[in-house]
């Protein structure tokens, strides 16, 4: 790998991780607003069941339900931007790593 294909990569991944953060931080907002979503529908449905609280919990949770999978997806999609956030930067690593071993070769 000669040096301009190594600072085209990290100039690639740096940019790359530029836009991951920026979905990580929507996909955060979603889950923020998912969470806030999923309690406000528990709580009405909560407050609105009759009978004893094990039976109005239950109640509240099934009305919910629907909310709580939308929490699940929004909180499986941070995980992922997570994941692809530390591959690039594993990868911004490497190639650091490979720039400065050139640099270091070059010296001798």
């Amino acid at each position: 790998m000669i040096q301009s294909e190594i600072v085209r990569e990290l100039y690639e991944l740096t940019q790359e991780n530029r836009k991951g953060i920026e979905f990580y931080a929507e996909a955060m907002d979603r889950l923020a607003r998912c969470e806030n979503t999923l309690d406000t529908v528990e709580a009405h449905a909560f407050i609105a069941a009759d009978g004893p609280v094990v039976e109005r919990q239950a109640r509240a949770k099934l009305a919910s339900a629907d909310a709580r999978l939308e929490r699940d997806l929004a909180k499986a999609q941070v995980e992922r931007v997570r994941a692809k956030l530390r591959m690039i930067e594993s990868s911004l690593m490497a190639q650091a790593t490979a720039a400065k071993l050139m640099q270091a070769e070059m010296k001798l």
